[in-house]
């Protein structure tokens, strides 16, 4: 069952992020008309919500774009600080709404940056349980019942963070596609495709909570799911 789960979830996560750099790709080959490059227009949505403080800046690698609490970066992949086409303007502006929902205390936001370093921590656990039981560690002295609630306690903790990323994810969308057609950054057939783009990189989140919830799931019912 747990093979199966694994098999169906990456072949999900594997169908949606080859789509989602097909989308890509694609928007990318159309030219914005306010030919503004992705660094322009992440600077432009921040001056506009009078953030001063937040820098945007190049980083290596192919859709590695994403905004940092820590240092107040917004982090454009090359293809995006450079970029001037529709793709770059979602990205661009999506990542800046990250920046908008920190400067503005979002809530769902504050959430997810205090369940981080949760997070890393019931990763850490999970990869000691499971080597413990491969090489016969202290683990196997425990009852299955305390085994149990550790797993379960920290992929709980691994599915909560996957579901608190969701409405980030998806309310840092929803301003960036506002702030973009309000501030006529796009024309109506490129703020389509900046739409298109942004919810295929949305659906990544949303096969990764799902893969976690139900991997949950199994968990429970294996540890818990023979009591009376």
């Amino acid at each position: 069952m747990f093979l199966i789960i694994i098999i169906v979830f990456a072949i999900a996560g594997f169908v949606v992020s080859n789509k989602l750099k097909s989308k890509f790709k694609q928007y990318s080959q159309t030219p914005l008309q306010a030919n503004l490059s992705g660094a322009e227009i992440a600077k432009l949505m921040l001056a506009d919500n009078n953030i001063t403080d937040v820098q945007v800046l190049s980083v290596e690698g192919q859709l590695s774009d994403h905004y940092n609490p820590a240092n107040k970066t917004v982090n454009l992949s090359p293809d995006v600080y450079y970029g001037r086409n529709a793709a770059a303007a979602a990205v661009a502006s999506h990542e800046c709404g990250h920046a908008v929902q920190h400067a503005t205390s979002y809530t769902w936001l504050s959430l997810r940056s205090t369940l981080v370093p949760l997070q890393n921590s019931a990763g850490k656990i999970l990869n000691i349980v499971l080597i413990a039981s491969l090489l016969g560690g202290f683990l196997i002295n425990l009852p299955n019942e305390i085994i149990g609630f550790i797993v379960v306690g920290a992929y709980g903790i691994i599915t909560l963070f996957s579901l608190v990323t969701l409405p980030v994810e998806f309310d840092a969308s929803n301003r960036a596609l506002a702030w973009v057609k309000t501030r006529n950054i796009v024309t109506p057939d490129e703020y389509a495709m900046s739409k298109d783009a942004l919810k295929w990189a949305a659906m990544t989140y949303v096969v990764a909570a799902l893969a976690a919830l139900t991997t949950l799931a199994y968990y429970i019912m294996v540890f818990f799911g023979g009591r009376d």
